[in-house]
């Protein structure tokens, strides 16, 4: 487990760890300052969020962010020097995955102690957040039509359907020129199925062009979904072409309305609720705000009965052996390693891309060295409870608690493989501000720092730079998480659904051979 109680802000600089070699700088630090209690002078003008060296690393040594190694010199590196990817090497080392040697269950709170949200039962017995109905098009072919269906749901046409909260389109790029069997298909077939299902839509409408290689028939037998009174299909060349689909679409939906506004909220609990656990556009305040205080939320929320989904597989490589050391079972802690293998030994060998150490131009610039460095940071949104489970991409999450989801770290294929394991709701952390919105999940905003927060306060819901501030602590800004997934899940808009963003953020994986 990543030791995070021994972290002090003192003045400009914080200590992460007793056996750091470097601090971070709280704010911009000058050439020449004294940094006082560490016993160093300032050599480098290191921006906030930045490490700087405590002691002399010698060329070769590790660096050391909360005991954690995230990386290595690549050259001397004296007191006070700025500590960064110029000085830094990134190159494998050996983990002990100890599997389970941490584990700790987690203590349940009764059920009459557990807190509660106003949320949608289902008639299978899952509970929704949000009250769509959805139109998903199982080709690229499709898409254009799904849109437009969608499109013609205008709130203005919705205002007698109050408990409706819109018609959206899951519309992608794929479902031809690619394998007919295999990963890539299932994978597909498994994340429109997750929406399709999605306790989060009332109704839901597939439409197909007819000769793509996802056909509709071979989608309804893979998922076992049978046609019913919430959910219709469609196939293009036998429904007579583009417009007569798009206007039978319309008229399904139509019909669809009067019963999906019967839904009412209703008192549920907690141990009902899955939150996807998204970060992006990562800064160096990240593992020290909103990524612990995200986990801290987790904590919480699993004490709760509910259940929190990391994921980004590239996104913790490098700090994966704190995670086996806290699996539940030795087999729970292989699985999360076989993905791990999978990605470093298949599918990115010789590419450049950041399982392989470089991460992207605004991590570099909000403070992180390398993939190391941001994985101690990613994987925080867990928390610090016991890793019940491993899933791959899409795949239904049944298991409460703290559970890992495979998939690549781009934001929207993460969180679309999440939806559709079953998250209502989406907890994302950003530094250097990211834009990201979801539905039918409603996506939180997390800010790490103050600053960010005030320069984008319309796209931010809440403010964990205040921990750096020095006015709340990491388990206080966790409650305050907690309460606004409570909020949320009960009604209240997130700033992303308030804006109107996540109509086009629906990207399933593309992880196969397109001819």
């Amino acid at each position: 487990m990543i030791e995070t109680a021994g972290k002090k802000l003192a003045g400009p600089i914080i200590r992460l760890h007793p056996n750091d070699n470097i601090v971070v700088a709280r704010v911009d630090v000058a050439i020449g300052e004294v940094v006082s209690g560490e016993g160093f002078t300032s050599r480098s003008q290191v921006p906030a969020g930045y490490k700087i060296a405590t002691k002399k690393i010698a060329k070769g040594d590790p660096i050391l962010k909360y005991n954690v190694t995230v990386g290595f010199a690549n050259t001397d590196i004296e007191p006070g020097s700025m500590v960064h990817s110029h000085n830094t090497e990134f190159r494998e080392f050996d983990r002990d995955y100890a599997y389970a040697s941490e584990y700790k269950p987690t203590t349940l709170l009764p059920e009459s102690e557990r807190a509660t949200f106003q949320g949608y039962v289902r008639s299978n017995g899952k509970v929704g957040t949000r009250n769509f109905i959805g139109i998903l098009s199982t080709v690229n072919c499709s898409a254009t039509v799904v849109n437009k269906i969608a499109a013609w749901f205008t709130p203005e046409k919705l205002k007698d359907f109050p408990n409706i909260d819109g018609v959206v389109a899951f519309s992608h790029d794929i479902g031809c020129g690619m394998e007919m069997s295999g990963e890539p298909m299932q994978l597909l077939r498994r994340t429109m199925a997750g929406y399709a299902q999605h306790p989060n839509l009332a109704a839901a409408l597939i439409i197909g062009l007819g000769c793509e290689r996802n056909q509709l028939k071979g989608l309804m037998e893979q998922e076992a979904l049978q046609e019913n009174s919430t959910l219709h299909t469609f196939i293009m060349q036998e429904t007579g072409g583009t417009r007569k689909t798009i206007e039978a679409g319309i008229e399904a939906v139509k019909a669809l309305l009067p019963e999906a506004n019967k839904a009412k909220r209703e008192t549920v609990s907690a141990s009902h609720l899955t939150v996807g656990l998204q970060c992006g556009g990562s800064d160096g305040f990240s593992s020290i705000t909103a990524n612990p205080a995200l986990g801290a939320a987790v904590d919480i929320l699993a004490r709760h009965g509910g259940t929190g989904i990391l994921s980004e597989t590239p996104e913790i490589y490098g700090v994966e052996h704190t995670l086996t050391r806290r699996a539940a079972s030795k087999e729970i802690g292989e699985k999360l390693i076989k993905r791990i293998r999978w990605w470093k030994d298949e599918y990115s060998v010789g590419r450049d891309v950041q399982i392989n150490g470089q991460v992207s131009p605004g991590n570099q610039i909000g403070g992180l060295a390398n993939i190391f460095e941001k994985s101690l940071g990613s994987s925080m949104k867990g928390g610090t409870g016991p890793l019940m489970e491993v899933y791959r991409y899409a795949e239904p999450v049944t298991t409460k608690g703290f559970v890992f989801m495979d998939t690549p770290g781009f934001d929207p294929v993460s969180a679309t493989g999440q939806i559709a394991g079953g998250a209502t709701l989406v907890a994302f952390t950003t530094g250097r501000g990211s834009m990201f919105g979801s539905k039918p999940a409603p996506c939180i905003k997390l800010a790490t720092n103050t600053p960010m927060f005030q320069r984008l306060t319309e796209d931010m819901d809440i403010n964990c730079g205040e921990i750096l501030d020095g006015t709340v602590s990491v388990q206080e800004m966790g409650q305050r998480i907690f309460e606004l997934f409570l909020e949320t899940a009960s009604g209240k808009s997130s700033k992303s659904e308030l804006l109107g963003l996540g109509d086009y953020e629906f990207v399933p994986w593309q992880i196969g051979v397109m001819s």
